[in-house]
């Protein structure tokens, strides 16, 4: 399970002074709940309001703390590089979806496969075999 670098409870502020002050409290009280991240960072909590520029110092003091700390054990770019690999992949199954659906024989097979799932004259891994095949029979000509 993967847990926040550090919580920030915004518009603490006005009449949501007392209630963000609570909110604090609980955050700091359950945190140890959490195992020990990754990065070995135990995060803080803090309150902001952005309305009256309540926090802000802090805020950028504790971001740059978790910044410098990471960079230090190497957790900042090993993390970096682990997004660059899901970004990549992520990139690839956008671009094949996106194919996949602006296929026109599969845009106009798709809502009649649906409804045969729907009424039970086909099984969805069938339907979904079959549009698969006609996709990527598509892609060779």
């Amino acid at each position: 399970m993967e847990m926040a670098d550090d919580i920030i409870i915004n518009k603490a502020d006005g009449s949501n002074m007392e209630k963000a002050a609570l909110a604090q409290a609980q955050f700091k009280n359950a945190l140890h709940l959490f195992p020990m991240a990754d990065s070995r960072w135990t995060p803080q909590v803090l309150t902001y309001s952005g309305f009256y520029e309540i926090g802000i110092k802090e805020v950028m003091k504790m971001i740059d703390a978790y910044v410098a700390f990471t960079k230090k054990n190497g957790f900042f770019e090993t993390r970096r590089r682990k997004q660059s690999k899901y970004w990549m992949y992520e990139s690839i199954n956008e671009k094949l979806k996106d194919s996949f659906y602006q296929n026109p024989e599969i845009k106009n097979l798709l809502g009649i496969k649906e409804l045969m799932v729907l009424n039970d004259q086909n099984s969805s891994f069938v339907a979904a075999k079959e549009l698969l095949d006609l996709y990527f029979s598509s892609l060779k000509k």
